[in-house]
């Protein structure tokens, strides 16, 4: 209570002069050009009798200003500031803005009439130089504590002990509820915790027998593989000897029937190829072959060699005989 006067005290005294509740300001651009500024207030204040800016009553009674729009200090510093910057840079622009260029080396420059009517200029411009100097930026005061209007009229209940509240009798109900929620909390999770047991236990049996089934199975697949692989190797042995003993007949009956077939064909066979010189004694063939002729080259070669050496002596006689006739005509 003491807190509250004393907020109250405050606030009367001038220092908290805020006196609007507090509200959400809605979300706009930082910027906004002038014809989104034109649109805005055409829509906001399409009737000048809505509008804040019109002045109704009396025009010539004194206006005054509520205490919400008196002038806040720091504004007002802050709209100084504005117009000092503004007159700045005006200075600077008519100081360093364009001007007529300097002369060229020779050349001054005089200053020429453009009005309509020529005029004798004979008055002169004083000039005077000012200076002044900036103020100082003033530091920003302190942001006051927000403190919320107070609203309505303050009471007083005066407020006897076990009035409002017995705790045996108030706090009985609460701790019986408690304690009921709580053990009935506890059998929920215990009768969860059994029923999750049973399910692993259930699930450990399925595994078990799904484990057992399954070995069951792949030891009778592995079985009719074994089976089935034998019975394919008997089939094969057995196509194996059967193709055998059918080739070993057909031999048999191949060579039967060769036997038969070349029984009176062999004698025959025989004594015409004995008639017809295939076969012959190798002595006499040898001889006959190879010696007889080899002999009849020899003796030819020899009777060639003295019938060459018989014409030779002949020749050989015949010139002498006749040398020593024509020398024995000539000693005649």
């Amino acid at each position: 209570m003491a807190t509250t006067l004393k907020a109250q005290n405050e606030t009367q005294s001038g220092v908290y002069t805020f006196s609007s509740r507090p509200r959400a300001v809605p979300n706009r651009a930082k910027y906004r050009n002038s014809v989104a500024l034109l649109n805005e207030e055409e829509s906001s204040y399409g009737n000048i009798m809505y509008d804040r800016r019109v002045v109704r009553g009396n025009t010539y009674a004194q206006q005054i200003l509520p205490v919400t729009t008196q002038p806040d200090p720091i504004e007002f510093l802050r709209q100084q500031e504005a117009r000092r910057r503004a007159v700045s840079r005006k200075r600077l622009k008519e100081q360093f803005g364009p001007k007529t260029p300097e002369p060229l080396e020779g050349r001054t420059n005089i200053d020429v009439q453009t009005e309509m009517y020529l005029e004798e200029l004979s008055d002169q411009i004083e000039e005077v130089s000012v200076e002044c100097q900036t103020d100082m930026f003033l530091d920003k005061p302190a942001t006051p504590l927000f403190i919320p209007a107070k609203s309505g009229r303050d009471a007083a209940t005066q407020i006897e002990e076990g009035e409002l509240f017995d705790f045996d009798v108030e706090v009985q109900p609460v701790l019986e509820v408690l304690v009921g929620k709580t053990i009935e909390q506890a059998l929920l999770e215990v009768m969860e915790e059994e029923e999750l047991d049973n399910l692993r236990a259930q699930w450990r049996a399925f595994t078990e027998i799904r484990n057992a089934e399954l070995a069951e199975v792949q030891r009778l697949e592995e079985r009719e593989r074994r089976l089935r692989v034998e019975k394919e190797n008997r089939i094969r042995q057995q196509k194996a000897v059967l193709e055998k003993e059918k080739e070993t007949a057909e031999k048999i009956a191949a060579r039967a029937f060769a036997q038969q077939y070349l029984t009176d064909l062999l004698p025959s066979v025989y004594s015409n190829l004995k008639e017809h010189g295939y076969f012959y004694d190798p002595v006499r063939r040898d001889i006959e072959t190879g010696f007889l002729p080899w002999l009849m080259t020899e003796v030819s070669n020899t009777l060639e060699q003295r019938n060459v050496a018989s014409t030779v002596l002949d020749m050989l006689i015949q010139d002498i005989t006749n040398r020593r006739s024509e020398a024995f005509q000539l000693q005649k």
